[in-house]
Protein backbone atom coordinates (compact mmCIF):
# COMPACT_ATOMS: atom_id res chain seq x y z
CA UNK A 1 0.00 0.00 0.00
CA UNK A 2 1.39 3.22 -0.67
CA UNK A 3 0.20 6.17 1.37
CA UNK A 4 0.63 10.35 -0.14
CA UNK A 5 0.43 13.22 2.04
CA UNK A 6 -0.74 15.89 0.14
CA UNK A 7 -0.23 19.15 1.65
CA UNK A 8 -0.49 23.13 0.69
CA UNK A 9 3.25 24.65 0.94
CA UNK A 10 5.81 24.29 2.40
CA UNK A 11 6.20 23.42 6.34
CA UNK A 12 7.36 26.96 7.97
CA UNK A 13 9.07 25.22 11.04
CA UNK A 14 12.13 24.02 11.17
CA UNK A 15 11.89 21.82 13.58
CA UNK A 16 8.43 20.65 12.08
CA UNK A 17 10.25 19.73 9.28
CA UNK A 18 12.70 18.00 10.79
CA UNK A 19 10.01 15.85 12.18
CA UNK A 20 8.28 15.14 9.11
CA UNK A 21 11.43 14.02 7.22
CA UNK A 22 12.35 11.63 10.27
CA UNK A 23 8.71 9.69 10.76
CA UNK A 24 8.23 9.51 6.28
CA UNK A 25 11.92 7.82 6.75
CA UNK A 26 10.56 5.35 9.50
CA UNK A 27 7.49 4.68 7.88
CA UNK A 28 9.95 3.71 4.51
CA UNK A 29 10.51 0.58 6.61
CA UNK A 30 7.19 -0.63 6.66
CA UNK A 31 5.09 1.03 3.94
CA UNK A 32 5.62 3.34 0.78
CA UNK A 33 4.99 6.68 1.64
CA UNK A 34 5.39 10.13 0.08
CA UNK A 35 4.81 13.73 1.44
CA UNK A 36 3.84 15.99 -1.43
CA UNK A 37 3.61 19.58 -1.36
CA UNK A 38 1.24 21.05 -4.00
CA UNK A 39 1.83 24.67 -4.31
CA UNK A 40 -0.53 26.94 -2.96
CA UNK A 41 -1.82 29.74 -5.23
CA UNK A 42 -2.63 32.97 -3.15
CA UNK A 43 -4.65 35.77 -5.20
CA UNK A 44 -5.24 38.52 -3.17
CA UNK A 45 -7.99 39.32 -2.04
CA UNK A 46 -9.71 36.13 -1.67
CA UNK A 47 -12.36 35.48 0.91
CA UNK A 48 -11.28 32.73 3.50
CA UNK A 49 -13.99 30.32 1.63
CA UNK A 50 -12.71 31.20 -1.76
CA UNK A 51 -9.36 30.24 -0.55
CA UNK A 52 -10.76 26.96 0.59
CA UNK A 53 -12.32 26.14 -2.90
CA UNK A 54 -9.26 27.09 -4.36
CA UNK A 55 -7.37 24.80 -2.29
CA UNK A 56 -9.76 21.78 -2.35
CA UNK A 57 -9.82 21.87 -6.56
CA UNK A 58 -5.95 21.93 -6.20
CA UNK A 59 -5.57 18.84 -3.74
CA UNK A 60 -7.77 16.97 -5.68
CA UNK A 61 -6.56 17.67 -9.16
CA UNK A 62 -3.17 15.47 -7.21
CA UNK A 63 -5.47 12.61 -6.01
CA UNK A 64 -4.25 9.69 -8.68
CA UNK A 65 -7.13 8.24 -9.65
CA UNK A 66 -8.31 4.91 -7.79
CA UNK A 67 -6.79 5.83 -4.36
CA UNK A 68 -8.38 6.41 -1.24
CA UNK A 69 -9.16 10.11 -0.24
CA UNK A 70 -8.92 10.26 3.32
CA UNK A 71 -9.18 14.05 4.23
CA UNK A 72 -7.90 15.78 8.01
CA UNK A 73 -10.95 17.86 9.18
CA UNK A 74 -11.89 18.36 12.41
CA UNK A 75 -15.83 16.81 12.09
CA UNK A 76 -14.17 13.60 10.66
CA UNK A 77 -14.08 9.82 12.77
CA UNK A 78 -11.66 9.63 15.73
CA UNK A 79 -9.77 6.55 15.89
CA UNK A 80 -7.34 5.15 18.65
CA UNK A 81 -3.50 4.01 17.54
CA UNK A 82 -5.14 0.47 17.77
CA UNK A 83 -8.12 1.37 15.55
CA UNK A 84 -6.12 3.05 12.61
CA UNK A 85 -3.73 0.02 12.80
CA UNK A 86 -7.05 -2.28 12.23
CA UNK A 87 -8.25 0.06 9.60
CA UNK A 88 -5.05 0.41 7.58
CA UNK A 89 -5.51 -3.75 7.65
CA UNK A 90 -8.87 -3.81 6.47
CA UNK A 91 -7.72 -1.57 3.61
CA UNK A 92 -5.06 -4.16 2.68
CA UNK A 93 -7.79 -6.56 2.79
CA UNK A 94 -9.68 -4.70 0.30
CA UNK A 95 -6.86 -4.51 -1.54
CA UNK A 96 -6.77 -0.49 -1.31
CA UNK A 97 -3.42 0.25 -3.34
CA UNK A 98 -3.40 3.70 -2.05
CA UNK A 99 -4.11 6.25 0.34
CA UNK A 100 -4.24 10.23 -0.40
CA UNK A 101 -4.09 12.27 3.02
CA UNK A 102 -5.35 15.55 2.27
CA UNK A 103 -4.51 18.37 4.54
CA UNK A 104 -5.38 21.66 4.14
CA UNK A 105 -5.24 25.02 4.93
CA UNK A 106 -5.40 27.10 8.05
CA UNK A 107 -9.42 27.67 6.95
CA UNK A 108 -9.57 24.02 6.57
CA UNK A 109 -11.14 21.74 3.87
CA UNK A 110 -14.42 23.07 1.28
CA UNK A 111 -17.22 21.21 0.84
CA UNK A 112 -16.25 19.73 -2.60
CA UNK A 113 -13.36 18.29 -0.77
CA UNK A 114 -15.42 16.93 1.82
CA UNK A 115 -18.07 15.31 -0.26
CA UNK A 116 -15.17 13.91 -2.66
CA UNK A 117 -13.31 12.26 0.68
CA UNK A 118 -13.99 8.90 1.59
CA UNK A 119 -13.16 8.92 5.00
CA UNK A 120 -12.87 12.18 7.06
CA UNK A 121 -10.44 11.54 9.65
CA UNK A 122 -9.58 13.81 13.12
CA UNK A 123 -6.60 13.57 15.00
CA UNK A 124 -7.90 15.12 17.91
CA UNK A 125 -10.84 17.29 18.91
CA UNK A 126 -7.96 19.81 19.82
CA UNK A 127 -7.04 22.28 17.09
CA UNK A 128 -3.83 21.83 15.60
CA UNK A 129 -1.97 24.19 13.19
CA UNK A 130 -1.68 22.57 9.95
CA UNK A 131 1.93 22.02 10.00
CA UNK A 132 1.84 20.18 13.20
CA UNK A 133 -0.80 18.15 11.71
CA UNK A 134 1.67 17.50 9.18
CA UNK A 135 3.89 15.81 12.15
CA UNK A 136 1.36 14.13 13.94
CA UNK A 137 -0.01 12.12 10.70
CA UNK A 138 3.20 10.73 10.05
CA UNK A 139 3.53 9.30 13.48
CA UNK A 140 0.34 8.29 14.09
CA UNK A 141 0.94 6.35 10.31
CA UNK A 142 3.91 5.12 12.17
CA UNK A 143 2.87 3.99 15.23
CA UNK A 144 0.26 1.80 13.27
CA UNK A 145 2.41 -0.05 11.33
CA UNK A 146 4.34 -0.52 14.57
CA UNK A 147 1.02 -2.26 16.21
CA UNK A 148 0.67 -3.88 13.19
CA UNK A 149 4.47 -5.29 13.30
CA UNK A 150 4.05 -6.67 17.41
CA UNK A 151 6.53 -3.86 17.58
CA UNK A 152 6.80 -2.06 21.43
CA UNK A 153 6.89 1.41 20.06
CA UNK A 154 3.54 2.45 20.51
CA UNK A 155 3.61 1.51 24.20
Amino acid sequence: MIFEILLLGKTKDSYLSEGITEFTGRLQHYTRVSVKQVQHRKKAPWSEEQEREEDGRLLLSHVPAGALKVALDFRGRQFTSEGLAELIGQWEQQGIKQVSLLIGGPFGHSKALVDKADLLLSLSQMTFTHDMTRLFLLEQLYRAHTIRAGEKYHK
